[in-house]
Order: structure tokens, then sequence, then C-alpha cells
């Protein structure tokens, strides 16, 4: 598969729009794509301009990511955790 040269323009419009579209499901990936584009930026300038792009996106990774482990972290909690509670209050 043969791959077109992208402008700076067009990298800068492909991270922003991996950004909008991006969902929990396909965020590691979506990021992923970025981070590849990012990187082929030939100028600091460049990336500067993606760059809120780049950190919107960690931030959802990361917000998505913590609420994943707190749900997976309720699960199961009720069981001997209650005793542990009380021990230390009194």
């Amino acid at each position: 598969m043969k791959l077109p040269m992208l402008s700076a323009d067009d990298k800068h419009a492909e991270i922003r729009r991996l950004y909008f579209k991006t969902t929990k499901q396909t965020i590691q990936e979506d990021l992923a794509k970025a981070l590849d584009l990012l990187k082929s930026m030939n100028s600091e300038e460049e990336r500067e301009r993606a760059a809120v792009y780049m950190e919107g996106m960690a931030q959802m990774r990361a917000e998505w990511g913590r609420a994943q482990k707190k749900r997976q972290g309720s699960v199961g909690k009720g069981q001997g955790s209650g005793k542990r509670r009380d021990e230390k209050k009194r």
C-alpha cells in the first residue's frame, strides 16, 4: 500500500480529526496514530500547533483509564473490606 506524503497542515488536520472522533474504545489506537504523525513533523512549530490535541487525547485516555479502574476495583470490594474500616474507626 502506497501512502501519500502529507503536508504539515494535513498532519495537523488529521491529528485534530482523531481528537474529535476518538472514543473510549479507540483512544489507544487513535493516540498511537496521532503520535506517529507528530513524530513525522519537521519543525518544533508544527509540533506546537498539534500539542493541544495531543494533550487532550492524553487527558481523555487518563480519565477513561481511571474510570475503568474504578469500576473494576469496585467489583468484589464488599468482601472483607468492611471489617478493616470498622477496626480503624475504633
